[in-house]
């Protein structure tokens, strides 16, 4: 019995063992599943919150200070980075110490040679005021290997990050900079100034519609015509007409994000989105866009009286004789006044000024950028006389990005989209508004071409790429007769290639001088036309617009219409 009993209490005792083992088993199992439970609780708590892609305070300081704005195809233009400064810091070589071991004039004779720029009189007068300070804000590493050369104590050169535009002035009116206190200042920098600095999003390149190949080659070409011409300043921009995208954007003279002085803050003034201007004839096909749509203008070879029109005391005239009538293509392609001002009167004001509300004129240009101005726009009800000078591009003041944007609806089929700096992908193009049926917008495509080759347009009539356009060129406002007849803004408005429009270019030169590069002309057919014939060779390759002499779109329906073309067919 007592062999039973010690059995018993030895199986008894194994199965205690046995149960706390599974108890402390099941305990283990259940902390564990407790500690993943909290875990995925936490997983989805962030992810719904919209933290979970929260940097962890390493990931923080891996990452810029800023992120990096990129071009359509990722090219970097700004970009924050590590650079050198040059600081003063006169307690450098202890409290009862000189600061510096030669003198202040002589080391800062000795900085001036580093920095040709540098001023050498105030540099010497901070060094011996005994206040610390910046001296310099960017040195290149060349630069503060010869400071340290000088074994001035005083002269320490701390690492900062700084942001660099790689790209130097290019696109400057586009980007915008950054200001003393890290926030973005008048371009993209200040659009996407939260994206760029939020730790959320930072290490997330900002990717703009800008092509910085095309965006060289317009600034380049712009600069050139300005030279040419002694013009005071020029402004440009490529606008893909399907989508609304900025392929590039100029304003000139540019300012250098890089360095932002007294001369660059004068120089921050946008004039394609902020200028508004008389654009002058490159309203006209717009006139005869709206009187086709409109139905008021059925019979393209309907004669319309080419003589001086008067209205009260104010008279409307052409540049020359251009003979008794004009029909609507030979109004075009010889930009008259006279009969586009009687065209926009049968047209009536209310039509006109309908569809030009419909085309944005009335309202600041839409864009991404801060800087945009206001149309000085003629009001609810047009007097007779107002609604024929807007009629060829008078009375009504808007920016060039207008212009742009007019010009691609009237081109693509007809619909009005905003433009945009921002790089749109496949099925992101919004969908707009109809302004123009498609068959107004088809049969302008052939009257715009006309113009290139029988008309003022020929100097932009680059071989191979279709370019249809219009010139403008109006007297600036001022003086005692309420113009200034030696102040022009010159403007030509094209799209390529015209029997499948793919951009609207527009370049334009602000008070260009009749010289030998003009043939003594300032008008627009003889300056402001040849920038688009040279820039559009030189972009057409690189945005997927190759030449190609054995296709153009058939205008054979209206060059009946043309006396030069029946002159050349004969």
């Amino acid at each position: 019995m007592a062999m039973a009993s010690g059995r018993v209490q030895l199986v008894t005792v194994r199965q205690q063992s046995l149960d706390l083992a599974r108890w402390r088993v099941l305990w283990i199992a259940a902390a564990f599943a407790f500690v993943a439970l909290l875990a995925l609780s936490r997983i989805t708590y962030l992810g719904i919150g919209g933290e979970g892609a929260r940097a962890t305070s390493l990931e923080d300081a891996l990452l810029p200070s800023r992120g990096q704005i990129v071009d359509r195809n990722g090219v970097p233009m700004a970009r924050a980075f590590p650079a050198y400064a040059l600081w003063f810091n006169p307690k450098a070589m202890g409290e009862d110490e000189a600061p510096l071991v030669g003198k202040p004039e002589d080391v800062a004779a000795k900085l001036a040679e580093i920095f040709p720029d540098l001023d050498e009189k105030k540099v010497a007068a901070q060094l011996a005021s005994g206040k610390s300070g910046y001296i310099r804000k960017r040195l290149l590493p060349e630069e503060a290997n010869r400071v340290h050369e000088l074994g001035e104590l005083a002269l320490e050169m701390p690492t900062e990050e700084d942001r660099h535009y790689p790209q130097g002035a290019m696109a400057a009116h586009v980007l915008g900079y950054v200001g003393a206190d890290g926030k973005g200042r008048v371009g993209m920098e200040q659009v996407f100034d939260k994206h760029l600095s939020d730790p959320l999003t930072r290490g997330t390149p900002v990717a703009l519609s800008i092509d910085v190949r095309v965006q060289g080659a317009l600034e380049d070409e712009l600069r050139r015509g300005m030279k040419l011409t002694r013009a005071q300043g020029a402004a440009g921009i490529v606008l893909d007409v399907d989508t609304g995208e900025v392929i590039a954007l100029a304003s000139l003279p540019e300012f250098d994000p890089n360095k932002i002085d007294e001369e660059g803050q004068k120089l921050m003034f946008n004039r394609v989105t902020n200028q508004v201007y008389e654009l002058g004839s490159t309203f006209k096909p717009l006139t005869v866009a709206a009187a086709i749509d409109s139905g008021m203008l059925r019979d393209l070879g309907r004669r319309f009286d080419a003589s001086p029109v008067t209205v009260g005391r104010f008279t409307i005239r052409d540049s020359h004789e251009m003979g008794p009538t004009l029909n609507a293509v030979e109004t075009l392609i010889h930009s008259s006044n006279t009969t586009s001002a009687r065209i926009a009167d049968e047209l009536g004001a209310e039509r006109l000024r309908r569809y030009m509300i419909d085309l944005g004129m009335n309202a600041r240009p839409e864009i991404e950028i801060p800087a945009r101005g206001f149309p000085l726009w003629p009001g609810d009800k047009w007097p007779r006389l107002t609604n024929m000078t807007v009629g060829f591009g008078h009375s009504i003041a808007v920016t060039p990005l207008h212009l742009a944007s007019a010009y691609a609806a009237m081109v693509n089929g007809g619909v009005y989209r905003p433009a945009t700096l921002k790089k749109l992908g496949p099925g992101e193009a919004p969908k707009g508004r109809r302004v123009f049926k498609a068959s107004t917008s088809s049969r302008m495509r052939q009257m715009m071409r006309a113009i290139a080759v029988y008309g003022t347009g020929r100097n932009a009539d680059a071989p191979g790429y279709r370019v249809g356009g219009k010139t403008g060129s109006a007297e600036k406002p001022g003086g005692k007769a309420g113009y200034r007849k030696t102040a022009l803004v010159s403007t030509f408005a094209a799209a390529f290639p015209m029997d499948r429009p793919r951009y609207v270019v527009i370049a334009m030169l602000d008070e260009p001088r009749g010289t030998l590069a003009s043939s003594y002309q300032r008008t627009a057919a003889w300056n402001a036309a040849p920038i688009v014939g040279r820039l559009v060779p030189r972009i057409g390759p690189l945005i997927g617009v190759r030449p190609d002499d054995k296709r153009d779109i058939d205008i054979s329906a209206i060059t009946p219409l043309i006396p030069e073309a029946q002159d050349e067919a004969e």
